[in-house]
């Protein structure tokens, strides 16, 4: 690694630093304070801060290209402040080879977003979902209220608690013929999860359509394929966003198999796989709106700072309008997630082409 390399990954690790604990510090705070609401029992003020903790830093993934777009503002305008980056330019360094030493550091921290999707801030918030259900109703694995439902083809699935050792009970299943008359009816206690989507449904009740009527049958055990995997299991009352990458993927893929409406899972799942390039991209868009501003002397951290503020809410809002379009218009999830990080691409190719270097 060179030196420019170095000094440069030095500046932006402090200024993507200094931007993560203020956001993280400013939303961790008012999250703190709402989750306060919830507070009975066992699950305290003590408990309430650990949890909020456990959570933030999956809250905090779709602000990582604002942070990363405000730290590299901070940083690279102090840097033209102190002129670094004009003795930089003047000792002749392209400008290729500027934005080839601030894409060092950047790659390395979108490896990490995507690391830590699937392996740090997905599990955290299982945790601590787990811990919040364990303190306030004593049981870490509750459903939401009412259960879970399923639907695939003219299958209907009620799941209606989850026991220790995420053991699935209270199950109810509904099978339709074509004409949409009922043709089964299956309760069972409980149920042993295969790794293969095939459940053995114990002490069963089914009640069966035979010649027009229904017939009622009392099993010892009963296995029925195709439906939730193992692994799926914990995360049936989290929401799409809460979700590991791969569990997103694999039970997005497996509803829209099944003819279901796929649509919130696989765009969740695009979303994230797109947002450390829609990262790097702000980061790209930062170099020469910093470098140019940054000249301003006396004013030029304020300045910064609030055009990087500007295009940071208008980034984030403009990006949650554009998923919820693409969802109601039923656009192509990729295109929808790659978008933003195209546009803002253009941007900053086009900025860099104005800059002077």
């Amino acid at each position: 690694m060179s030196i420019l390399t170095r000094y440069l990954t030095a500046a932006l690790l402090r200024g993507w630093l200094i931007t993560f604990l203020v956001v993280a510090a400013v939303f961790g705070l008012l999250a703190f304070i709402d989750e306060l609401d919830a507070a009975q029992g066992e699950y305290g003020a003590v408990a309430v801060a650990s949890y909020t903790l456990m959570v933030l830093p999956q809250q905090l993934l779709s602000l990582a290209p604002v942070i990363l777009l405000l730290g590299t503002i901070i940083a690279l305008a102090g840097l033209q402040k102190g002129s670094e980056l004009t003795v930089i330019s003047c000792a002749g360094v392209p400008i290729s080879r500027l934005l080839l030493a601030i894409a060092v550091p950047t790659a390395v921290v979108a490896l990490l977003l995507w690391v830590g999707m699937e392996t740090v801030t997905a599990p955290l918030h299982q945790r601590a979902e787990a811990l919040r259900m364990k303190l306030r109703y004593d049981n870490p694995h509750t459903l939401p209220a009412g259960g879970v439902w399923s639907r695939n083809d003219r299958r209907y699935i009620h799941l209606g608690t989850m026991r220790e050792e995420r053991v699935p009970a209270n199950i109810a299943l509904y099978e339709f013929d074509a004409e949409g008359r009922l043709a089964r009816a299956v309760h069972a206690a409980t149920a042993t999860v295969g790794d293969d989507r095939r459940w053995r449904f114990e002490d069963v009740q089914e009640k069966v359509l035979e010649d027009g009527q229904l017939q009622t049958h009392r099993r010892d055990s009963l296995v029925i394929d195709n439906l939730w995997a193992r692994r799926e299991l914990p995360v049936l009352s989290l929401s799409p966003e809460s979700m590991r990458l791969s569990v997103l993927y694999g039970y997005g893929t497996y509803l829209a198999a099944s003819a279901r409406d796929a649509r919130s899972y696989l765009s969740t799942f695009w979303q994230r796989l797109a947002l450390p390039l829609t990262a790097a991209a702000m980061v790209l868009l930062a170099t020469p709106v910093s470098a140019q501003l940054g000249s301003r002397r006396g004013s030029a951290v304020g300045v910064n700072l609030a055009v990087g503020a500007l295009i940071g809410i208008g980034f984030y809002l403009g990006s949650q309008i554009l998923f919820a379009l693409g969802t109601l218009l039923g656009l192509p999830p990729l295109l929808v997630a790659l978008l933003p990080a195209l546009a803002i691409t253009a941007c900053a190719v086009l900025l860099l082409r104005r800059m002077h270097w």
